[in-house]
């Protein structure tokens, strides 16, 4: 491939504090700065190819989504402009143009915000098997992707990195964080994937379903991490919307369909990724962000 392509970030005055599967986490002291790389994961498992863009969709739909939702809940963000930057940053400009983000620090609520607008992936499985979601009951005969008669919050644990996040009720919510925070996070959770749909189907695309991570930050709850991107919310076309099957998706879906083809065992170390599937799926990221913002990535 011929683009540019960041899977490893190391700047010239600070050191990681913490790789993700996808972002460098960068303090700075009263803040962290967030470096979106172009490392892609399947299957809980770094992929050793980059696709290109990546990181630079990432960071601007979070930004484009931040701005949008602010009269929602308010969130982390500092700045998003290299030139706004500590001095201490300015030597690595050229990398950190597009793909970063200045944050204020959060003491992170330990659970994820998900919501469900459409019946898809681990919650179609759930729903298979039991007819319920995280313990909600659901009407009987709903087809694979039809639309749910109402969203559905279904927290899951943060785990760490290695592990995978799981499932939990409401009321295990509740005893986690407290009953007056939970009813908080999903008002809000709610609120946010209502502003996000509509703004989605107005752009041809239907937000099916996403997750929200959610912090303290002198008291006040704000919304951090990243919002509404491909990578943390299923995107779908919907020129293309067909319920009772599978949809395609604007996101790494090239990527786990050729990994299930050739019968990858879903371990370490995953296997090289051929040409077309990373053009394919960086044209995807960059169509999501067309989209939704409105106009081709920078």
């Amino acid at each position: 491939m011929s683009q540019n392509v960041i899977t490893s970030t190391n700047l010239t005055n600070y050191t990681p504090a913490h790789r993700g599967k996808v972002r460098d986490l960068y303090d700075l002291g009263d803040e962290f700065l967030i470096v979106s790389t172009d490392r892609i994961s399947a299957f809980d498992v770094v992929l050793p190819n980059g696709i290109p863009d990546k990181g630079r969709v990432l960071t601007g739909l979070s930004k484009f989504w931040f701005n949008y939702t602010k009269s929602v809940v308010a969130n982390h963000i500092i700045a998003t402009e290299v030139e706004e930057y500590p001095d201490a940053l300015q030597t690595d400009a050229e990398l950190l143009e597009g793909r970063s983000m200045l944050v204020r620090k959060a003491n992170r609520v330990d659970v994820e915000c998900v919501v469900r607008g459409y019946l898809a992936g681990s919650g179609w499985s759930s729903y298979q098997k039991t007819g319920e979601i995280c313990g909600q009951k659901l009407p009987a005969g709903l087809r694979e992707s039809e639309r749910l008669p109402e969203l559905l919050f279904t927290p899951t644990t943060k785990a760490e990195q290695g592990e995978h996040d799981e499932p939990i009720t409401i009321d295990q919510m509740r005893d986690e964080v407290g009953a007056d925070l939970t009813d908080q996070l999903i008002d809000i959770s709610f609120a946010l994937f209502r502003a996000a749909s509509q703004h989605a189907e107005n752009s041809g695309i239907i937000l099916c379903d996403t997750k929200f991570e959610f912090g303290l930050s002198d008291g006040e709850l704000i919304l951090i991490d990243e919002v509404f991107t491909p990578d943390s919310s299923r995107f779908w076309p919907a020129d293309l919307y067909e319920p009772g099957k599978p949809q395609q998706s604007f996101d790494k879906q090239f990527v786990r369909d050729y990994l299930s083809e050739i019968g990858w065992n879903k371990n370490p170390p995953a296997p090289e990724l051929p040409d077309t599937v990373i053009t394919k799926t960086s044209e995807k990221y960059r169509e999501a962000y067309r989209l939704i913002v409105g106009e081709e990535l920078p």
